[in-house]
């Protein structure tokens, strides 16, 4: 039975996920920083569907943590064949009103956590001579939002990051993609008024704005057949909103 380990698991686009991978066979590990009876909830949920789950305490910001969250998942379950970093927070706010502290969290969290959980996860599939990384970016990290600069640049450096890493880590036999998904509904955009998101959706080509579970589905997708000769790709189902 193959691994995935999903950073961020508990809640969104990463609970949408683990329900997509264990349901298509995956041994799904739950990674949560706070919400831990969500992610203990969900795993319950994926076992009682006759999954395979467990949930471990992993703040991404931190390599103690990345660390020995990691350690934990391979020793129960032997390897890591699958990566989804999703875990990332979110700040708005005009860039002269931004902290260096809120800047320093955003990048840590958002595309320092990416990094460190890949150089966790990469020694075992290197020795392997197998994996799967997918790296969760946004449009934004494509084409950039006013008043969300740092969560733009963090989103950037993700998608820089899988493409230089699919360089260097595809001869060993691991593949690493991007998903950039457009606006979703998911409690990071909790903050955006009906009317914002009507706004938004009115802005999208297909006329409305996605769903966890359609973020999923491009998950299962580059982890498949179907991604098995992509390496460096960003996927965005964003709706036609940045084409």
């Amino acid at each position: 039975m193959k691994t995935a380990l999903i950073t961020g698991g508990a809640r969104g686009i990463g609970a949408a996920t683990a329900r997509a991978l264990s349901e298509d066979g995956y041994a799904v590990a739950i990674g949560y920083r706070q919400s831990e009876a969500s992610a203990a909830a969900l795993a319950g949920e994926l076992r009682a569907a006759g999954g395979v789950a467990g949930v471990y305490l992993l703040d991404v910001a931190s390599t103690a943590s990345v660390t020995a969250a990691v350690e934990r998942v391979t020793a129960e379950f032997g390897h890591i064949d699958l990566l989804v970093n999703n875990a990332g927070i979110s700040l708005s706010g005009l860039l002269t009103d931004l902290s260096d502290a809120d800047w320093d969290r955003l990048i840590n969290t958002d595309l320092s956590g990416v990094f460190r959980c890949c150089r966790a996860v990469l020694p075992g599939m290197i020795r392997r001579q197998s994996g799967c990384i997918i790296n969760i970016s946004s449009i934004w990290g494509m084409a950039g939002a006013a008043c969300e600069v740092a969560y733009s640049a963090a989103k950037a450096g993700v998608i820089g990051l899988s493409r230089a890493l699919a360089k260097e880590v595809g001869p060993s036999g691991i593949r690493v993609n991007c998903i950039a998904p457009g606006v979703i509904d998911t409690e990071m955009n909790a903050h955006l008024s009906p009317a914002d998101l009507a706004a938004l959706a009115e802005e999208t080509p297909l006329g409305r704005i996605g769903r966890p579970e359609e973020v999923a589905a491009a998950v299962l997708f580059l982890a498949g057949a179907g991604g098995e000769f992509l390496a460096g790709q960003v996927i965005s189902p964003n709706g036609g909103l940045v084409i």
